[in-house]
């Protein structure tokens, strides 16, 4: 879907991004993982096309789709909009069945009518998520999809994003702070520090002396607890490939770790 280049990005003499590669393939969970500061929003923000870099190169799929779902949304409790009136705004799709039909693919089909202000954040969340539907994408592009979401809601928004992923075969491209999660929900983790200190798949990636320098041993052994079953396979060119017996994903926790499997 996406291929980025050897970016570098600068913001008043200070590196932000410095020669960073990255890759997003249909139907490809890849997550951004990294400490505050390290260029995890500005990737995303380039990715998309809202910012150029200095120099490297992104190449992006012709006429690819991107959905983009920002860090949060702030609204006026005073604005009165409703749910239905937000989605209509700046989509260019202002059908009532197409908002609702966006609504039901991430289950919040009863909110379309509610005002916008008085969703909790899970709620408003997945509003986020709708509109970003909204654009049939063939890539997702979620900023700290978790970030407004009380704890026990975590786990049912990752289970909308795997769904969405196998439901319409699209890439997803998303940043996390949960390494909990992380390793239940994605393909590939890049782990970055304004350049990318180690990328593969989150078992690999949490041995590896970069990642345990930036999280810690406690943060590795949040994914290398866990071993991660895929219900398909990789293409040479990187395309996801369903196995014959398709299964959904199986994540055991606290089985002996013996590397990465696919």
């Amino acid at each position: 879907m996406v291929e980025v280049t050897g970016i570098c990005i600068a913001r008043e003499g200070r590196a932000v991004l410095d020669h960073v590669d990255i890759s997003v393939s249909r139907g490809e969970i890849v997550t951004v993982v990294g400490i505050n500061g390290a260029g995890k929003t500005s990737l995303l923000r380039a990715v998309i096309g809202s910012i150029q870099p200095d120099t490297g190169h992104i190449w992006r799929r012709p006429d690819l789709q991107i959905g983009y779902m920002p860090q949060q949304l702030s609204v006026d409790a005073a604005m009165p909009i409703t749910v239905g009136r937000f989605l209509s705004l700046g989509t260019g799709n202002s059908s009532k069945v197409r908002s609702e039909k966006a609504l039901s693919e991430v289950g919040a089909a009863p909110l379309i009518g509610q005002q916008l202000a008085a969703l909790s954040g899970g709620e408003r969340q997945r509003v986020m998520m709708a509109r970003a539907m909204l654009r049939e994408p063939d890539l997702l592009v979620l900023d700290e999809p978790m970030g407004s979401v009380d704890v026990s809601a975590q786990a049912g928004l990752y289970q909308l994003i795997g769904n969405i992923r196998t439901r319409f075969n699209c890439g997803i491209l998303l940043v996390s702070h949960d390494l909990h999660h992380v390793m239940s929900s994605t393909d590939k983790v890049i782990c970055l520090n304004r350049h990318v200190c180690c990328t593969g798949q989150p078992q690999m990636v949490a041995r590896d002396p970069e990642f345990i320098a930036l999280f810690g041993q406690t943060g590795a052994d949040a994914i290398a607890n866990y071993k991660h079953h895929h219900d398909h396979r990789h293409s040479d060119h990187g395309e996801v490939i369903p196995l014959s017996e398709k299964a959904p994903h199986i994540f055991d926790k606290n089985i002996e770790n013996s590397g990465p499997q696919i």
